[in-house]
């Protein structure tokens, strides 16, 4: 018997990253203009090119819950144990539709092991907890260790990020319009992270580059004080940015620092333009109220 890993794809895990692991995506969706992809099966490039073109704001849906009793079921059959991380429920219905989902497993299965954890983030703030649970799995770890060895990783993780513009906050409602439109002629750029499983502002500085330095500070700040386990820079349809970025970061790091673009499910609630830097440390950052990630074990 193994415990097999299942995610989804807001964690963007680039394959050099999970190479040797067996882990399982199941896809989230997105949908503009009357047309809807999922996201494991659509270019970012080609995304961001209709998105950019679109008066329209785009959407994201989860993934359906056959393809997750078919990501659960299938390890379950062969008598293994899953382990599944997913993003946070603050953010999408995912987490909810895997616990119906293992339901299901389960009454066809009774005794299957199925361990579900809420991971409070997203991108890969994720996929650290994603990898932390895998890494434990192949290493022979039961589901509920590996579900453990994701949540030992929830609060020892940040995610610190900058838009270039608050257009697709906007559009998502996750800013007022008339905010939106001060900020932009204010050329303000908010520093934003999860907490809680939800998005919240740190900082409000006046020009990117500062925002970048900004980032970059709470990330030499925090390693200072609790040790650097790895990171990484995301950026949404602009790899120069995110170089210059992981420039800065690298410095700091004292170590090549991976550059990984994010996807259209989480990049259309923020644009194109957007860098950020992901982390996890040695020790607990003590960022959100609850230490631990949530997670619903095998029933």
């Amino acid at each position: 018997m193994a415990t097999r890993m299942v995610t989804d794809s807001t964690s963007y895990l680039p394959a050099e990253m999970s190479a040797g692991l067996d882990i399982r995506l199941v896809s989230l969706s997105v949908t503009l203009d009357g047309t809807s992809w999922r996201e494991l099966d659509m270019s970012a490039t080609d995304f961001w090119r209709l998105l950019t073109a679109s008066s329209q704001a785009a959407t994201s849906s989860q993934p359906s819950i056959a393809e997750l009793v078919d990501a659960f079921e299938g390890p379950v059959s062969d008598g293994d144990e899953v382990v599944a991380v997913f993003l946070s429920c603050d953010m999408s219905g995912t987490y909810e539709t895997a616990l119906m989902a293992r339901a299901q497993v389960i009454e066809r299965h009774p005794g299957a092991v199925i361990e579900i954890v809420d991971s409070r983030s997203n991108s890969m703030e994720l996929g650290f907890a994603a990898l932390a649970a895998a890494q434990a799995a192949a290493s022979g770890s039961s589901a509920a260790e590996a579900a453990e060895a994701a949540r030992g990783i929830i609060d020892r993780s940040r995610f610190v990020f900058v838009p270039a513009t608050l257009e697709y906050l906007r559009r998502g409602g996750r800013i007022g319009g008339a905010a939106a439109l001060l900020g932009n002629m204010l050329q303000i750029h908010p520093i934003l992270t999860v907490i809680d499983g939800k998005t919240e502002v740190l900082k409000r500085v006046r020009t990117k580059g500062r925002a970048y330095q900004e980032m970059v500070d709470i990330f030499a700040t925090d390693i200072a004080a609790k040790g650097l386990g790895d990171v990484i820079v995301h950026h949404i349809d602009d790899p120069q940015s995110g170089e210059s970025l992981a420039a800065l970061v690298a410095n700091v790091a004292g170590r090549p620092v991976p550059v990984i673009p994010l996807g259209p499910v989480i990049g259309l609630h923020v644009g194109p333009g957007t860098a950020a830097i992901v982390y996890h440390t040695l020790e607990p950052l003590g960022k959100n109220s609850e230490t631990a990630a949530r997670s619903d074990g095998a029933s």
